[in-house]
């Protein structure tokens, strides 16, 4: 149990990464926000000393991460606990990040985890866009797809959640990390979520990268989902969307490998809630260059499954069409060590919350024949975890 004292997560299957406290905090914004973060990293890693008995990515000293979707105004957040809790497999370790008394420091930290209480008299509300203004959106990016201004769009809608009293984050992280275990649970800076998709993992020179691209909600009864998932894996405009998805990451990592392994089909993903064609795509990272997991990541960001194709027009078109600021929804979320080692997702399945009140996310690929109605739908079903997570 984490003390409320601004907890950081990163968990998958029970491993992972977890702190609480501030040793030190960094806030980029604009465009040059991953270059700014990366350069005080290195500043700081420099300067550091560490003691530490465990040879495993993620040891020693850690920075969580979360970096805004949009370049303006591009608000991120780079924070190294005082506290920092991992575990790979039977490896567990601790580290304290201060001066002095690290281990008084996490006694006092300790006496502070307390059980979250459960989110009271929640209601859910529209966000920029109710359900007709944002399907009007999707058939207007549809029309501008046929006229030849672009291939594929990713559009987003929000969804607002007020509670009667401020919201506690670790309630609805742990309902997430038992209901999503495939799924990476992360929390930094009142950004939360359970995602599917691992943006870029870089470990000891190894680089992957999950992408997820093609939707399909499931109904719960499982002879009648493994034919939706037939059918997903057949559906010309699943694997359109997902291929551009699949493109734009091989793209984007090639540059920095010396040998990449992009297979020729996607498999499906199954989930509590969705399904999703899914492709694991491997490199290995050039041994003369020196380059970070946030480097590979801010390589990759905005990759086609968040932003659309090509990425400046699908850009432009969510600017004018979403009716509202992303924040740091779809952005690079997780964490890096002092040897660039890190693992980074894509801020899905998420919300932001601030005391009472949690801005939901969803969002839809679209493509040229993509229907308005079953993307509204589509986007009804992204919200479920962090709804059920809240109790909604």
């Amino acid at each position: 149990m984490l003390p409320e004292d601004h907890p950081v997560t990163w968990l998958r299957r029970g491993d992972g990464v977890v702190g609480c406290g501030v040793a030190a905090e960094l806030r980029p914004r604009g465009p040059g926000r991953f270059a700014e973060a990366n350069e005080w990293w290195g500043q700081l890693t420099s300067r550091a000393i560490v003691r530490s008995d465990v040879d495993e990515p993620g040891s020693g000293l850690v920075a969580f991460g979360s970096f805004a979707f949009a370049d303006e105004p591009g608000d991120s957040t780079l924070v190294v606990p005082e506290v920092i809790l991992g575990r790979r497999g039977d490896v567990s370790w601790l580290t304290t990040v201060s001066s002095v008394g690290g281990l008084d420091q996490l006694d006092r930290r300790l006496e502070l985890a307390t059980t979250p209480p459960a989110p009271v008299g929640v209601s859910f509300t529209d966000g920029a866009l109710n359900g007709d203004e944002w399907m009007a959106a999707v058939g207007e990016a549809v029309r501008r797809i046929n006229r030849g201004d672009l291939e594929k769009v990713v559009l987003a809608r929000d969804l607002i959640a007020t509670a009667a009293e401020p919201i506690d984050v670790r309630w609805p992280l742990r309902r997430l990390a038992a209901d999503y275990p495939t799924c990476w649970t992360f929390h930094v800076d009142g950004m939360f979520g359970a995602t599917p998709e691992l943006l870029v993992r870089r470990e000891r020179g190894l680089v992957t990268s999950r992408v997820l691209a093609g939707t399909i909600r499931r109904t719960g009864d499982d002879a009648r989902d493994l034919t939706l998932a037939a059918r997903l894996a057949r559906s010309s405009k699943d694997l359109e969307e997902h291929e551009y998805a699949v493109r734009s990451v091989a793209e984007a990592l090639e540059p920095h490998c010396s040998s990449m392994n992009v297979p020729e089909a996607p498999f499906v993903l199954h989930l509590p809630n969705v399904m999703h064609l899914a492709t694991d795509v491997a490199g290995v990272v050039h041994d003369s260059e020196e380059i970070t997991s946030l480097d590979l990541a801010a390589a990759l960001h905005p990759s086609a499954a968040v932003g659309g194709t090509p990425t400046r027009d699908a850009l432009a078109l969510i600017t004018e069409l979403e009716g509202m600021d992303r924040g740091r929804y779809a952005g690079p979320v997780g964490w890096m060590d002092a040897a660039g080692d890190g693992e980074w997702g894509i801020a899905l399945r998420s919300a932001a919350i601030e005391g009472d009140t949690v801005r939901l996310f969803a969002g839809c690929g679209i493509v040229a024949d993509s229907d308005p109605e079953a993307e509204l739908a589509e986007t009804q079903g992204k919200f479920v975890p962090v709804r059920d997570a809240l109790g909604g």
